[in-house]
């Protein structure tokens, strides 16, 4: 007669009763540490985005007030709106003509440097050739490079060319001066593209410009957005390049402006038509960045999701 053996206890297969509560307190510590890891992350962010948002609520209220109501009570909210200080920060300080250099300046190098820089791209990210290396990194270099020790030769340079105190010279310039990040991003995200896409264009019997233009281009659109608004905001706000090599009352951009309103006010001082100006000088830069906010996320994190 066959007889079948009882396993003991704590034989094999079965759980000694003392891990499942070790693995359970294991649990439970993690779980309260990636949750006070949250509330500590979230409580940065908060935190943050006061700091942030809180400077620029209070310009945008600041600019609705007369100069009094500014140093007597300056965090308090306006009485009354007084949009005068805006009428006369637009006409009496000339900011409307400050304001449309800069968009001619800043809309035509950013059309140049996305054009000529995503070319560039292209074709390093693209095409194997003797120098391909060495011409991505001198892109690489001139990220590196301080503008400030180039401002001298420069300054003369451009005096030689007859540029100097011009629209098209300041545009030329920061073409140039945008282009190194241009290159290195763009290389980058080209990388990521697909090349069987292209291929197929080419084979096809599209050219090398058509497929860059209609094939490829587009399918790099979220990676242009992204660098695009990162020159817009650098453009939109540089103040050293105009203010060395644009010194001519009626070419001035934005930014000198703002510096001449604050500084030509002496014991006078403006503060509200200031304000009005900031503001001014600060919305389109807002509205870009809201607008185009999801597809600067996306371009950013293209690369990393492919």
């Amino acid at each position: 007669m066959k007889t079948t053996d009882t396993p003991p206890a704590g034989a094999v297969g079965e759980r000694p009763p003392g891990r499942k509560t070790a693995g359970a307190a294991v649990n439970t510590k993690r779980h309260s540490e990636g949750k006070t890891l949250n509330v500590f992350s979230h409580g940065m962010l908060i935190l943050w985005s006061f700091m942030v948002v809180l400077p620029l609520l209070w310009a945008v209220m600041t600019s609705f007030k007369t100069d009094r109501a500014i140093f007597t009570s300056p965090w308090s909210l306006p009485t009354s709106l007084e949009f005068g200080n805006w009428s006369r920060a637009w006409t009496q300080a000339h900011m409307s003509d400050y304001f449309l250099n800069t968009v001619l300046v800043v809309g035509g190098s950013l059309i140049g440097t996305m054009l000529f820089g995503s070319m560039a791209a292209y074709v390093l990210a693209r095409f194997e050739f003797p120098g391909n290396r060495f011409i991505y990194f001198l892109f690489i270099g001139g990220m590196s490079f301080p503008i400030i020790l180039a401002l001298v030769p420069l300054f003369y340079v451009m005096n030689n060319m007859g540029m100097l105190n011009t629209l098209h010279g300041l545009i030329l310039v920061y073409i140039a001066y945008s282009l190194p990040f241009t290159v290195f991003f763009l290389t980058a995200f080209f990388r990521t593209l697909p090349t069987s896409v292209a291929e197929a264009a080419l084979i096809d019997g599209a050219s090398h410009a058509r497929t860059y233009f209609q094939v490829m281009l587009p399918m790099a659109k979220p990676g242009l957005i992204s660098v695009g608004i990162f020159n817009f905001l650098g453009q939109w706000n540089q103040y050293m390049l105009p203010t060395v090599l644009n010194t001519d009352q009626d070419r001035k951009v934005l930014s000198q402006g703002l510096v001449q309103l604050a500084v030509s006010q002496g014991y006078k001082g403006d503060w509200s038509g200031l304000f009005a100006g900031l503001v001014m000088a600060m919305l389109p830069v807002l509205a870009a960045y809201i607008i185009f906010q999801r597809q600067v996320v996306a371009g950013l994190t293209a690369g990393a999701l492919k």
